[in-house]
C-alpha cells in the first residue's frame, strides 16, 4: 500500500482491498496474546504482582480500579487467555474482541508500576481491532454460523493499523533525539558492557564505539522502518530487518513481549500478493493464479467512522507531544512521560525514605517503603514523583492523626551522580496529584 492508498482510506468511498493481511494479523496477534497471558501463570506473576501487594499505585482518574480478592485475578487472567484464543480463531468476534480490550485494560490499570509501552500498544491495537472485519475470513464465526466469507474490505481497517504502528516507530525515534542518546550514547553505554559475557557478540559490546553505533542505528531504524515497510520493493528486506532488530533487543535487554509484538505488527504491512509469493517460494503452493482483470468494488464508509479515525489518530499524535509543554528534562521529572513512546531512553535508580511527623504530639518516625511495598514497587516508585506523592497520601491514611509527611529521595539518571530529587521539607500531604503539571516540590537535575 502506498501513501496515496493511505490517504484514499479516509475517503467516504474507496476501492476495496484484500482482507488477508488483516486476517493473518488477527490470528498472530491473538495467539501471541494467549502466550503472553500464559507466561503470567508460568512465572507466578499473577500472585506476585496483583495479589501479594498490600497497596497498588493507581492511574489518574482510575483510582477506583482494584484487583479482585481471593482467586479472582486467576479467573480474570484465564478469561483473558480464552478471549485471546477466541480472537485468534475468530469466534464471536465483536464480543470477544471487545471483552479482550476491556479485560486487558482492567488488568493494566490496577497498578501503575507495571506500565510498559507495549502494554499500552496492545491496548490501542485491541481497541482498533474491535471495529474491523478481521473475522470475516478463516474464522469460526463463518464455520459455525454459516456466514459468507468476505475477501474484500474497505482499506481503512488495514491503513488504520499501519498508521498506528508508524506512529509508535516515529515518535520512538524522535524521542531519541536528545543529548544523552546522541552525544553520550546513554543508556546503551551502561547496558552493553554488562552483557559482555554473552556468547558470540559479547566481545563486540565492550568496544568503545559500539554504543554509538547502536544508538544512531536505533534512531535510523525507528524513523525509516515504517516507510520501508510501506514500499513494496523494500518491504521484504525491511521485514528481515524488523526481525533481526527486535530479536537482538530481546536477546540483549530481556524486554518481554515487546519485540514479538512489533514483529507481529509488521505483518499488517504485507498484502495478499506478498503472502502468495512467499507461499510459492516456501513450496506451500505450486503456482499463483492470476486474472487479467481484477474487480475491486467501491465500498462506502460512514463519515462518522472517518471522524472517529481522525480524532483517534489526532490523540495518538498529541499524547506523545504533550511532554514538550514542560520545562526541564522530561526523563528526570517524567511529567506526562507515559504514553509518549519513550522506549529505553533512560537508566534510572533511586532511593527514598519517608518521615511522618505529628505536630500535636511532636512524635516523628521514619517509614521505609519496603514495609508496605514489594521490591519491584519500591524500585519503580523511588524515581517517579507521582508515585512518591501517592505513597505519602497512603501513609497519611494509615493513621487517624493529622500528619506531616516528607520524603528524602535521591535519583541517578543515566549513570550520573545521585542527587536530591524532591524538596525534603515539603509536606506532601498538602499536594494533590495532577495529571497536567509538574509538582513544585520536584527539584531540577
Amino acid at each position: 500500500m502506498t501513501v496515496t492508498d493511505l490517504l484514499n482510506a479516509f475517503k467516504a468511498r474507496s476501492k476495496s482491498t484484500r482482507i488477508l493481511p488483516l486476517v493473518i494479523f488477527r490470528i498472530c496477534f491473538g495467539l501471541l496474546m494467549a502466550f503472553g497471558v500464559a507466561r503470567n501463570y508460568y512465572y507466578n506473576w499473577i500472585h506476585d504482582l496483583y495479589i501479594a501487594p498490600d497497596f497498588h499505585f493507581s492511574y489518574h482518574f482510575f483510582s477506583w480500579v482494584k484487583p479482585l480478592e481471593g482467586n479472582g485475578m486467576y479467573f480474570i487472567f484465564f478469561s483473558l487467555f480464552l478471549l485471546a484464543l477466541c480472537m485468534a480463531f475468530g469466534l464471536l468476534w465483536r464480543f470477544t474482541s471487545s471483552a479482550f480490550f476491556l479485560v486487558f485494560c482492567y488488568i493494566e490499570l490496577i497498578d501503575k508500576t507495571l506500565y510498559l509501552n507495549h502494554y499500552y500498544f496492545v491496548s490501542i491495537i485491541s481497541f482498533i481491532l474491535i471495529f474491523t472485519p478481521a473475522a470475516k475470513l478463516w474464522s469460526l464465526d463463518n464455520l459455525l454460523f454459516k456466514r459468507r466469507a468476505m475477501t474484500q474490505i474497505h482499506p481503512w481497517s488495514i491503513s488504520f493499523l499501519r498508521l498506528q504502528v508508524a506512529v509508535v516507530y516515529i515518535f520512538a525515534g524522535v524521542a531519541k533525539l536528545n543529548y544523552d542518546w546522541l552525544i553520550k550514547a546513554l543508556p546503551l553505554r551502561i547496558w552493553l558492557p554488562a552483557k559482555s559475557n554473552m556468547p558470540f557478540i559479547g566481545g563486540l559490546l565492550t568496544i568503545d564505539w559500539m554504543p554509538y553505533v547502536m544508538s544512531y542505528g536505533g534512531i535510523i531504524y525507528d524513523l525509516t522502518i515504517p516507510f520501508l515497510l510501506l514500499y513494496r520493493k523494500t518491504r521484504p528486506y525491511a521485514f528481515i530487518l524488523v526481525i533481526i532488530f527486535h530479536l537482538l533487543t530481546w536477546h540483549l535487554f530481556q524486554i518481554g513481549l515487546f519485540p514479538w509484538v512489533m514483529i507481529i505488527s509488521a505483518l499488517i504491512f504485507f498484502d495478499k500478493e506478498d503472502y502468495l509469493r512467499a507461499s510459492l517460494k516456501l513450496g506451500f503452493i505450486k503456482r499463483i493464479t492470476t486474472s487479467s482483470s481484477v474487480y475491486r468494488k467501491t465500498i462506502f464508509i460512514p463519515k462518522t467512522c472517518i471522524l472517529f479515525i481522525i480524532l483517534f489518530l489526532t490523540c495518538q499524535i498529541i499524547l506523545p507531544l504533550r511532554k514538550h509543554a514542560y520545562e526541564g528534562d522530561n526523563t528526570w521529572h517524567e511529567a506526562n512521560y507515559r504514553y509518549s513512546w519513550n522506549v529505553m531512553l533512560a537508566e534510572k535508580t533511586g532511593s527514598v525514605e519517608f518521615t511522618c511527623h505529628n505536630p500535636e504530639t511532636g512524635r516523628t518516625w521514619t517509614v521505609y517503603p519496603n514495609e508496605h511495598l514489594t521490591v519491584f514497587q519500591n524500585k519503580q516508585m523511588s524515581f517517579q514523583a507521582d508515585m512518591i506523592l501517592e505513597y505519602a497520601h497512603y501513609l497519611e491514611s494509615l493513621y487517624p492523626e493529622d500528619l506531616v509527611v516528607t520524603a528524602t529521595a535521591y535519583v541517578s539518571a543515566n549513570g550520573r551522580a545521585s542527587q536530591p530529587f524532591i524538596d525534603s521539607c515539603a509536606d506532601l500531604t498538602e499536594f494533590e496529584s495532577c495529571a497536567f503539571c509538574i509538582q513544585p516540590w520536584i527539584l531540577s537535575e
